[in-house]
């Protein structure tokens, strides 16, 4: 095992957890805990690196979205993933999965509206119907060109923070994580979906065309929901894949 890094300064930049993460993934790399290894538990890794429980659930939920290991609350985290491994992870965020690809993920914020829970949204987030959500409208684009559109509602409290971040922010999930919001977990439901006005002056696409809908809820790392997104992706760009193993997993690539 490297040795463990000294406690930063808080002067600083780098957040603890990315250390951390940045740790455990060249140990995990590196063939020091395989597949199927269980990591330290959380008090143990937090002795090691001088740092907060707290920490160290940043730094694991890092590994977690990478799909590098299991994060499951109460129990010591599983390895997923080895040494060349792509491990069974489910589907990423679009800005990690951009940029595993050497593509350039890009963003720019179309609308922020806040408003009052309905039914649906108070369903997938859990909480009372009326209660103050924001609702985001995003373009989302690869190397400049549109691909995606996000329509995202978020509970309140996460709500003000994307609400307050540029317009252009590339990640909101990497922007949340530096305020303590991790995106551990997801459930995806993928369908069509007509384009309607605001899609087709986005993507510039014809309104009433086909888009792939990829309907998502994410949860952090105690099961309490921070999103609920219905993105649309123009067709003939992207194509979503799924493995069937013990974990199970969901990805998405380029279409050709």
């Amino acid at each position: 095992m490297n040795p463990a890094p000294a406690p930063e300064p808080a002067s600083r930049r780098t957040p603890l957890h990315r250390t951390v993460a940045a740790d455990l993934r060249t140990a995990i790399t590196a063939g020091e805990y395989g597949s199927g290894a269980r990591l330290p538990a959380e008090d143990e890794l937090a002795r090691r690196y001088g740092v907060s429980r707290g920490t160290v659930r940043q730094a694991l939920a890092a590994l977690r979205s990478d799909g590098l290991i299991t994060s499951r609350r109460g129990t010591r985290r599983v390895v997923l993933a080895g040494p060349g491994g792509s491990g069974t992870t489910e589907l990423r965020s679009f800005t990690r999965w951009a940029r595993s690809l050497g593509e350039q993920p890009g963003g720019r914020t179309d609308s922020v509206v806040r408003g009052r829970a309905d039914a649906e949204e108070a369903e997938q987030l859990r909480i009372e119907p009326g209660a103050t959500v924001h609702r985001v409208l995003r373009l989302r684009t690869l190397s400049g060109a549109p691909v995606m559109v996000e329509r995202t509602t978020y509970p309140g409290a996460v709500g003000e923070l994307v609400a307050a971040m540029p317009a252009d922010t590339v990640s909101y999930s990497e922007q949340l994580a530096l305020h303590g919001v991790l995106f551990t977990d997801a459930h995806h439901t993928i369908d069509l979906v007509p384009a309607d006005a605001d899609d087709a002056r986005l993507l510039g696409c014809r309104a009433g065309e086909a888009l792939l809908r990829e309907r998502r809820r994410s949860t952090d790392p105690a099961g309490v929901p921070v999103e609920w997104s219905q993105d649309r992706y123009l067709p003939g760009t992207v194509a979503f894949t799924a493995h069937s193993t013990a974990a199970g997993a969901l990805g998405r690539r380029l279409r050709p």
